[in-house]
């Protein structure tokens, strides 16, 4: 499930791949990764326009055009595959078991970018400006941006009553923590997931904040070791599991207490735990 680090990784990977590129055509093999939008509407956007930027907000990937926005989410399973050529593409894309799963693709001059999610969660989605992309005017403040602190933080929590972890994954308040950032950062910062972010004192924010920042870097650094692969579509990300502490590690002791590691279900999703040093 990409989060912060894995999209900005993989944004760092496409960037030298597409930047300065023209978008020749759009493939679609299923328009449901464009959903809502019409795909012959995001054809009509892109087709003939070239990438100035490629860069990351929250869990979201963007290419920046010379008149335009395309936004990029992976949600569970998404993927880009990158392909040689158009020919490449059309030999390759869902051709059985001999195939990789395509939903669509923008043809450059040079190489082809696929975007992929077998289960169609992942959507792919264009807008006329920055400024019209609703997505983008959601987001909260990005979790690597200057302007997040440990006082934005602390402000931004006392005026939510919602325990931690939901209040963590509430991309309006801070953009690009997911499931398995927020257990790690919040195991890190000895912080229980239920306790309501409003009760949070300022040492217990500059220890979140930091928990959470050293977290989002290290695994960055995962992911860039090594980089994406495009190419392999069946590449992911490697070195993580020398990262995390709670995330899937039910059962397993805690690297602090020894006591064993809790999953439980919080606001649909599962959380990682320590019951003893997280209190």
């Amino acid at each position: 499930m990409p989060e912060l680090p894995e999209v900005e990784s993989i944004a760092r990977t496409l960037r030298p791949l597409v930047r300065g590129q023209r978008i020749r055509c759009l493939h679609v093999f299923h328009a449901i990764a464009f959903k809502p939008q019409p795909a012959a509407e995001i054809a009509r956007m892109v087709e003939g326009r070239r990438v100035q930027e490629v860069f990351r907000r929250g869990k979201y990937l963007f290419l920046r055009l010379d008149r335009g926005l395309v936004e990029m989410h992976f949600r569970f399973d998404g993927q880009l595959i990158w392909f040689s050529s158009a020919k490449e593409l059309l030999k390759k894309a869902n051709a059985g078991e001999e195939g990789v799963h395509v939903d669509a693709a923008f043809e450059f001059g040079e190489g082809v970018l696929g975007f992929a999610d077998p289960r169609h969660f992942g959507r792919v989605h264009a807008w006329p400006s920055e400024e019209a992309c609703e997505p983008l005017r959601r987001l909260g403040v990005d979790a690597f941006d200057p302007h997040f602190t440990a006082k934005l933080l602390h402000e931004r929590a006392s005026r939510s009553k919602r325990p931690l972890k939901e209040f963590l994954l509430d991309q309006t308040r801070v953009a690009g923590i997911g499931n398995i950032y927020s257990s790690e950062a919040l195991w890190r910062a000895r912080l229980n997931p239920w306790q309501p972010a409003d009760s949070l004192g300022r040492r217990e924010s500059a220890r979140l904040h930091k928990a959470i920042v050293y977290v989002l870097r290290r695994a960055l650094e995962c992911c860039q070791d090594p980089p994406p692969d495009f190419r392999d579509p069946k590449w992911w990300f490697q070195g993580l599991d020398s990262l995390v502490r709670a995330y899937q590690r039910e059962g397993l002791p805690c690297r602090r207490c020894r006591r064993p590691i809790q999953r439980v279900e919080q606001g649909g999703r599962s959380t990682y735990f320590c019951g003893h040093c997280q209190k």
